[in-house]
C-alpha cells in the first residue's frame, strides 16, 4: 500500500481546479474517482488530461463518424500518426497538428516547436521524416502585431525545419481579419518506414523499465495544453511562459538516436512528450497497455534547480521521448543515446496496479487509477445550431466593374493569390536531394523515395470562406481539393490527416460548424476512397469573443509509381489548353466577388463528388499515359487565374477562346465551379475525344505561346505585368519588418 499524497486544502483545490480549466462537474467527477481531495500534482494531471487539447471532449462524438479504414491503411487514428502502405514494403507515416495559441503569443518559438512536435509524432513510430508542410492563416496585415507575427511564424518554421534537415516542400496561406487575434499554424510531417517495423505506444511487460531520453526538463510550456483549451482575452501576451522553447539541433540528434535504437529489438513501446509532456506520455502509454506505471521524478534530467513534481509532470520542454525497454537492455540503449550526446535516464517501471504513482524526494506526489482517468473523462455532445444557408447568386445580375484583364491583375496580386515566394524562399525545400516538385511549381509537392522510382505527393488545403458560408459544403470541398491537388501531379490519393480549427465549442453555432464540416468531410472521404488516418483538433480559437473562420485544414498524401511521371503547372509554348469539368460561372463566395465587387456573400460552389471522382480519375490516367505536359486544378480565382498561374510559371502567354455567349465573361473566367482542371497537351483534339468517350465534360480553352495572355479582341495583358503584380505583394508588405 503506497503512502497517500498530501492533499490540497479543499477550498484551495476547488479554486485551482477552475484556474486550471476544469468545470465544477468535472472537478466533482475527479473527487469521485480519487475518493479524496487531490494533491497539487494530481490536480495538474487531471486538468491537462481532461483539457480539450488532450481529451477531445467536445469533438470525439463527431470524429468517430469519419471513415478511417481502407485496404492500404495500416494504423488509423489513435496512434501518434497515421500509417499507410505505399508499396515496396514501405509505409508512409504522417500527421498534421496545430500550434495556434503559442504562435500568437510568441510567433517564432510557437511555430518552431510546432514543427518539432509533429516531427516527433512521426519518427516516434519508426519513420525517417522526409518532408514538412504547413497550413497558415493570418489576419489583416494592418492588424496590431500582424506583420511581426507573419515574420516570426515563417522564420520559426524555416529555422527549425532547415536546421533539422527535413525539407519544407509545401503548404498554403490565407489572410482574413477573422484571424487577427488567432493566427493558425498547422504543421504536417511525412515520414517513411518499413511497414513491418512500425513502433506503437502501448506499454507492456510488468517490471519493464520506463526510460526518459532527449533534452532536460525545464519550466517552459507548463500548462500549455490547458492554455490551448481556452479563449484568449486582451492579456494573451502575458501567457508567454506557457510557450515551449525548441532546439532543432537536439531534435536532429534525437531522430538519429531513436532510429538507431529502433534498428535493435530493445523497444517495447515509445511515445514523444508533446502536449502535457511527461503526464500525457506516461498516462497514455500505460493506459493503452492496461498496466500501471510508477515514476521516480528525482531521476528526471532537469535543467533548472528546485523543480517540483507538479512542474516536471506538466512541463512541455521540447525534444524529449518516453519509452519502455525490454529488461536488462538499459545499458545498451544508454550507450546509443550518450553517443549522440543526449540525456538518458531510467525514471520508473511498469506495474500491475493499473495506477500511476509519482514519487519525488521520498514522498508520493500522485496516485491515480488510470482506467477512470480515461473512461470517466468528459465527453460532450454539445448543442449545435445549423449555419443558415445563403442565397445562390445569379451571376448575370452581378455587373463587372473593372473588366477582365484589370480584374485578373488585381486578383493575382491580392493577398490570397499573390506569390508565396517570400515565404518559401525561407524554407529549404530540397535538403535530402529527393524533392521532385518544389513549392510553386505544382499543385502538390512530390518527394522521391531514395533508391526507388516511387514517390509521394503531398498537399495541404482548405477554403475557410466556403466553410463559413456553408460548413458542410466547405468540409466536402476541402477534402475534394486536396484530392484534386494530388491528382493534378499524377498521384493516386491514398489518405488524409486533418487539423480542425474552430472557435468556442460551447457556442451552438460554432459546434454546428464543426459537426457540419465533419459531415461534409466524411461524405467526400467516402466517395473518393480517401480515409482519415490521423489528425488534430484545435478549438477555442477566439479572442474577446470573436471566432476565426471555421478552418478544417486537410493534409493529403498520395503515391506515384514513378516520380518521373509527375507533372507541374508551368506552361510551355505550342500546347493546346483544355479545361476538364463543367463551367457554370459560380460567383458566390468567390475571390472575384470579394476583391473586385467588394462583396462577401452567397452560397459557395457545390461539390459534386461523383463528378470529382470521374474527372480526377480521367485526368490522372492521361497524366500517367504521358499525354499531359502541364496540369493545374481550378480553385481560388477561377479559370483565368489558373491559366495565369500556369503562364507565370512558364513565362509563356496564351491566346484564349472567347467565353460562351450563355455566360457573362467575368462569371466564366472567375467563377469557382469545382471539379475542374486545366491541361496543357500536345494534341487537344485527341484529349477531347477521349473525354467525350469517358463521359467527362471538356472544352478547348486556347493555345499557349507568345508573351501575353489574350482573352479576346483588344483584351490582353503581358505575362510580365501579371508576374510583377503577383510577386510584389508579400515583399512590399513585409519590408517594414525589422
Amino acid at each position: 500500500m503506497t503512502q497517500a499524497p498530501t492533499p490540497l486544502d479543499p477550498a484551495r483545490a476547488k479554486q485551482l481546479s477552475a484556474e486550471f480549466g476544469l468545470k465544477p462537474d468535472e472537478y466533482d467527477r475527479l473527487l469521485a474517482i480519487l475518493g479524496r481531495t487531490p494533491a497539487l500534482t494530481e490536480l495538474g494531471i487531471f486538468s491537462v488530461m481532461w483539457s480539450e487539447h488532450c481529451s477531445y471532449k467536445s469533438s470525439r462524438v463527431w470524429l468517430r463518424t469519419l471513415p478511417t479504414k481502407a485496404p492500404w491503411v495500416i494504423h488509423g487514428p489513435g496512434e501518434n500518426a497515421g500509417v499507410i502502405d505505399i508499396g515496396d514494403g514501405l509505409a508512409a507515416i504522417f500527421k498534421m497538428e496545430s500550434h495556434n495559441h503559442p504562435s500568437f503569443i510568441e510567433p517564432y518559438q510557437g511555430a518552431a516547436t510546432g514543427v518539432g512536435g509533429i516531427l516527433r509524432d512521426v519518427f516516434t513510430m519508426g519513420a525517417r521524416p522526409i518532408a514538412n508542410l504547413n497550413a497558415l492563416r493570418f489576419g489583416a496585415p494592418d492588424a496590431p502585431r500582424m506583420t511581426r507575427i507573419i515574420d516570426g511564424v515563417v522564420r520559426g518554421i524555416g529555422g527549425y525545419g532547415n536546421c533539422v534537415g527535413v525539407p519544407t516542400v509545401g503548404g498554403e496561406v490565407n489572410f482574413h481579419p477573422a484571424y487577427n487575434g488567432n493566427p493558425l499554424v498547422n504543421a504536417m510531417t511525412v515520414g517513411i518506414a518499413p511497414k513491418d517495423r512500425i513502433f506503437l505506444s502501448a506499454a507492456a511487460g510488468i517490471g519493464n523499465p520506463v526510460v526518459y531520453v532527449g533534452s532536460k526538463t525545464g519550466r517552459d510550456g507548463i500548462h500549455g495544453a490547458t492554455m490551448a483549451s481556452a479563449e484568449f482575452s486582451a492579456d494573451a501576451e502575458e501567457k508567454r511562459p506557457t510557450v515551449q522553447i525548441g532546439d532543432p539541433f537536439v531534435e536532429k540528434l534525437l531522430i538519429e538516436a531513436c532510429l538507431e535504437l529502433m534498428a535493435t529489438d530493445m523497444i517495447v513501446a515509445i511515445q514523444d512528450m508533446g502536449a502535457a509532456g511527461l503526464t500525457s506520455s506516461s498516462v497514455e502509454m500505460a493506459g493503452k497497455g492496461g498496466v500501471g506505471i510508477e515514476l521516480v521524478l528525482d531521476n528526471v534530467p532537469q535543467r533548472e534547480t528546485g523543480m517540483t513534481a507538479y512542474e516536471m509532470m506538466l512541463s512541455e520542454s521540447q525534444e524529449r521521448m518516453l519509452m519502455i525497454l525490454k529488461p536488462g537492455r538499459e545499458a545498451e540503449a544508454e550507450t546509443i543515446f550518450r553517443k549522440w550526446e543526449l540525456d538518458f535516464a531510467v525514471i520508473g517501471h511498469l506495474t500491475d496496479t493499473g495506477r500511476i504513482v509519482i514519487r519525488h524526494k521520498g514522498a508520493v506526489e500522485a496516485e491515480i487509477p488510470l482506467a477512470p482517468l480515461e473512461s470517466e473523462a468528459p465527453l460532450y455532445r454539445r448543442p449545435t445550431a445549423e449555419t443558415p444557408k445563403q442565397t445562390v447568386l445569379d451571376a448575370s445580375a452581378i455587373p463587372d466593374p473593372v473588366g477582365i484583364t484589370s480584374a485578373l491583375e488585381k486578383l493575382v496580386g491580392s493577398l490570397d493569390l499573390c506569390s508565396r515566394r517570400w515565404i518559401w524562399d525561407q524554407y529549404d525545400s530540397t535538403v535530402g536531394g529527393q524533392t521532385v516538385q518544389r513549392p510553386g511549381g505544382a499543385d502538390a509537392a512530390v518527394v522521391k523515395l531514395e533508391g526507388l522510382k516511387r514517390a509521394l505527393a503531398m498537399t495541404t488545403d482548405c477554403t475557410p470562406r466556403y466553410c463559413l458560408a456553408d460548413p458542410e459544403e466547405g468540409g466536402r470541398q476541402a477534402v475534394a481539393e486536396a484530392w484534386r491537388n494530388l491528382t493534378a501531379v499524377g498521384a493516386t490519393p491514398l489518405a488524409i490527416t486533418d487539423n480542425m480549427n474552430f472557435g468556442n465549442p460551447e457556442k451552438p453555432e460554432i459546434m454546428g460548424q464543426f459537426a457540419a464540416a465533419v459531415r461534409g468531410m466524411a461524405a467526400a472521404c467516402t466517395a473518393l476512397d480517401f480515409p482519415v488516418v490521423s489528425g488534430n483538433v484545435s478549438l477555442y480559437n477566439e479572442t474577446n469573443g470573436r471566432a476565426i473562420l471555421p478552418t478544417p485544414a486537410i493534409g493529403g498524401v498520395g503515391v506515384l509509381e514513378d516520380a518521373a511521371q509527375s507533372v507541374g503547372l508551368a506552361l510551355k509554348p505550342g500546347l493546346d489548353l483544355i479545361v476538364i469539368g463543367a463551367t457554370q460561372g459560380w460567383l458566390g463566395q468567390s475571390l472575384w466577388l470579394r476583391e473586385i465587387a467588394g462583396r462577401e456573400e452567397g452560397a459557395p460552389p457545390p461539390v459534386d463528388l461523383a463528378a470529382e471522382r470521374r474527372n480526377g480519375d480521367f485526368v490522372r490516367a492521361r497524366i500517367l499515359a504521358g499525354q499531359v505536359v502541364a496540369c493545374h486544378d481550378v480553385a481560388d480565382g477561377g479559370l483565368l487565374v489558373a491559366v495565369a498561374e500556369m503562364a507565370m510559371g512558364g513565362g509563356i502567354g496564351a491566346v484564349l477562346e472567347p467565353p460562351p455567349a450563355s455566360l457573362p465573361a467575368h462569371a466564366f473566367w472567375f467563377g469557382e465551379d469545382q471539379g475542374r482542371y486545366v491541361l496543357a497537351v500536345a494534341d487537344g483534339s485527341a484529349l477531347l475525344a477521349a473525354a467525350t468517350a469517358a463521359g467527362v465534360p471538356a472544352a478547348r480553352l486556347g493555345r499557349s505561346g507568345g508573351g501575353d495572355l489574350v482573352t479576346g479582341p483588344g483584351s490582353s495583358i503581358s505575362v510580365a505585368s501579371l508576374r510583377a503584380a503577383h510577386e510584389s505583394t508579400l515583399p512590399a508588405l513585409m519590408e517594414a519588418v525589422g
